[in-house]
């Protein structure tokens, strides 16, 4: 069963929270954090996408596979957008879990540059689905 409006909103309110959180942790020079952010502003979004087709799944994983086979190779988004979810996916982890490494300011603000990016795209194809 498909998500209902409501239940959409949510989602992509919880993906422009977590934008908005990535925008000040990058403005207050937290990189790592702001990474973290954006990746799961992204998250959200495609979550939300998945929703509008019945769709939810256990792990990150699977919801960027089900994304990129739902929505990426149907054209509906560009092919280059799975890889901008990995590289987010992998920052993320590198912010998150990493002892030795961390994220770059550069790398943060192209992953809040995304993830911004995404979340827009979500949004305004969801509301162009809607108003079919």
């Amino acid at each position: 069963m498909t998500a209902s409006a409501e239940t959409l909103r949510a989602i992509l309110g919880k993906a422009q929270e977590k934008l908005a959180a990535a925008e000040r942790e990058l403005a207050a020079g937290f990189a790592g954090e702001a990474a973290s952010r954006a990746y799961y502003a992204a998250f959200h979004a495609i979550t939300a996408m998945l929703a509008t087709r019945g769709l939810s799944f256990a792990s990150h994983a699977q919801t960027i596979g089900a994304f990129n086979r739902e929505f990426v190779k149907s054209g509906v988004f560009p092919a280059d957008t799975v890889r901008q979810l990995q590289r987010l996916f992998e920052d993320r982890q590198t912010a998150d879990y990493d002892w030795v490494h961390t994220v770059a300011p550069e790398t943060a603000a192209d992953d809040v540059a995304a993830a911004k990016a995404l979340v827009a795209a979500c949004a305004a194809q969801i509301a162009k689905d809607a108003s079919r």
